[in-house]
């Protein structure tokens, strides 16, 4: 189970996201953007 909860943070930490929406093509601060409301909204609130 730890190596599911290891890939699964890392799949959906920020900096991944940023990363993946780069390579689909998203400009770099429109991608930052929608990071940033990723980790208020979503990200910090399953760490809690």
């Amino acid at each position: 189970m730890t190596g599911l909860r290891s890939r699964l943070q890392h799949r959906f930490n920020p900096l991944h996201v940023y990363c993946r929406l780069r390579c689909l093509g998203f400009s770099g601060p429109l991608a930052r953007s929608v990071c940033a409301v990723y980790e208020r909204l979503l990200y910090r609130r399953t760490l809690s």
